[in-house]
């Protein structure tokens, strides 16, 4: 837990449908965010009236998570074709040397080029669940959820594949 870890907008959002955002209490101990991505999350979630922007604010609120202002962007950072919420969540990662909580592909090969460790939602359950906070039963519950649920934009296919080869079925 010593570690800092800054989020994107997508695993605050996948573990905000899922009603499970004390994982990532548990894991990190405190996630770190940049504005864009409280914006994205929060702000424009709850103007549209998404549940799941609400229970966010209230997780957020209730543990004193506040989001970070990302000073500034490196420029080629800022020249990436990613949204102003990657930008800033990669750059805060840069400049905390911290591991980054990222779902998108192109976020997630930027971050990678710049030498920062990844981990996306389904990264994030395999942890919780090699460290025994939530079960196998429930690690299948989520990845199943994941996969079929259309407000959560992660492939079918790749939850799939890493839940068999966590489980080690062939």
């Amino acid at each position: 837990m010593s570690r800092i870890v800054v989020s994107n907008a997508g695993p605050l959002m996948v573990f905000s449908k899922l009603n499970i955002l004390h994982l990532l209490k548990q894991l990190y101990g405190q996630v770190v965010f940049p504005r864009a991505v409280y914006d994205e999350c929060v702000i424009s979630g709850m103007r549209q009236g998404f549940q799941d922007a609400f229970t966010l604010d209230l997780f957020l609120t209730q543990n004193r998570w506040q989001p970070d202002d990302c000073l500034q962007i490196p420029a080629d950072v800022s020249s990436e074709n990613l949204d102003r919420g990657e930008k800033e969540a990669i750059s805060l990662a840069i400049s905390y040397n911290a591991t980054i909580l990222m779902d998108e592909e192109r976020g997630r090969r930027v971050a990678r080029k710049k030498g920062l460790s990844v981990k996306g939602s389904l990264g994030i359950l395999i942890q919780s669940y090699r460290e025994k906070l939530i079960s196998e039963d429930q690690l299948k519950l989520y990845f199943h959820q994941i996969s079929k649920r259309k407000d959560i934009w992660i492939s079918p296919e790749l939850c799939n594949i890493l839940l068999e080869k966590e489980l080690k079925y062939l």
